[in-house]
């Protein structure tokens, strides 16, 4: 399918690519997840040949397409947007592509009227795009870019104009259809709850680098990275030195802490670590063999739970979920297993 080798590009001599190597599989959907800057959106127009690389070459099923002009490949793409036309009903929205395309024209109201009942707008034909809700545009706007059958769907923060409420309602459903239709997806977002609901792999953009790529379970369970860690709101991090290849050395304060802990990677002897304590994996108590001191600072309601915010050491704040609201000042020792430790590179 798509594959992306070495890409690098630059604007006014700036770096906004560096050196990227991507695939995408056969019914996959692929997310671009970073930050705004990171270079999600240069990468998706390059992808789409509204842009061409300094460096590097793109595949489509092993030939090169990177001279090939965007009308040529195939690629549906969907902006944040829309970019509906107003003069038209949805119907009409819908057909333009078929009609560019020169699609015979008795073939052209079933394949409209399929995509209708497939995005669930089956009675907005006769509907002006102007007269419709946000989240009602967004499934004009999809089905217009499945009509044409395209090789590759390109979408480039979809959502992104919607409030959260409908954008959560509506995620679902979107799988649901890119899945129906099995065409392969590039999607591109900033939020990790929207990447980790619709992706079957991840790629995380920082500066134009891919930092991961991996499944969103990897992902949130094995961060690669201190960045990675904090950019998921994995923030107990404790910084630790490596004392053999698999054991660890801990300051807190006044106590010294020799671990074991699970490691991908051999350690050396001086190496300078983080170590990812997980939220969920923490327990409030008053003993345990392995423990660490600390203040308890507030607890947040939460709903169904709280968010409690223990000072460990001057400066470093965990947060423990847990069912109980703990006072402000309370001395408390929060419990871990070395098991559920994660070592991180800095």
């Amino acid at each position: 399918m798509l594959q992306l080798k070495d890409i690098s590009y630059q604007y006014e001599k700036t770096p906004l690519l560096e050196n990227l190597n991507l695939h995408l599989a056969d019914h996959e959907i692929l997310c671009l997840l970073g930050k705004s800057g990171s270079g999600k959106s240069t990468l998706l127009r390059i992808i789409a040949g509204l842009e061409k690389p300094d460096h590097g070459d793109i595949f489509w099923n092993g030939v090169s397409i990177l001279n090939v002009p965007p009308f040529k490949r195939n690629f549906g793409l969907m902006f944040q947007d829309y970019a509906l036309f107003p003069h038209l009903t949805v119907f009409e929205n819908i057909a333009f592509g078929l009609e560019m395309n020169k699609v015979n024209s008795e073939k052209i109201p079933p394949i409209v009227e399929k995509l209708l009942k497939q995005v669930g707008m089956e009675s907005f034909a006769n509907r002006k795009v102007t007269e419709l809700s946000g989240g009602e545009q967004q499934r004009v706007a999809l089905a217009r870019a499945l009509a044409p059958q395209p090789h590759l769907l390109m979408l480039d923060e979809p959502l992104g104009a919607l409030d959260h409420t409908l954008r959560v309602s509506l995620l679902a459903e979107l799988r649901r259809i890119l899945g129906e239709n099995g065409i392969p997806s590039v999607y591109v977002t900033h939020d990790q709850d929207e990447a980790f609901s619709i992706a079957d792999r991840i790629a995380l953009l920082h500066d134009g680098v891919i930092i991961q790529t991996d499944t969103p379970e990897n992902i949130f369970l094995k961060p690669k990275s201190v960045w990675v860690a904090r950019f998921l709101g994995l923030n107990n991090l404790l910084p630790a030195t490596g004392v053999t290849d698999s054991q660890i050395l801990l300051k807190l304060n006044d106590r010294t802490i020799y671990l074991t802990i699970p490691l991908e990677y051999p350690l050396v002897e001086g190496q300078k670590i983080w170590v990812l304590f997980r939220d969920e994996k923490l327990q409030i108590t008053n003993d345990a063999d392995f423990s660490i001191k600390g203040i308890i600072k507030e607890s947040i309601f939460k709903g169904s739970n709280y968010e409690t915010h223990v000072e460990i050491t001057p400066g470093t704040v965990f947060s423990v979920i847990n069912e109980k609201k703990f006072q402000a000042g309370t001395e408390i020792e929060l419990f871990y297993s070395p098991e559920d430790l994660l070592a991180l590179l800095i």
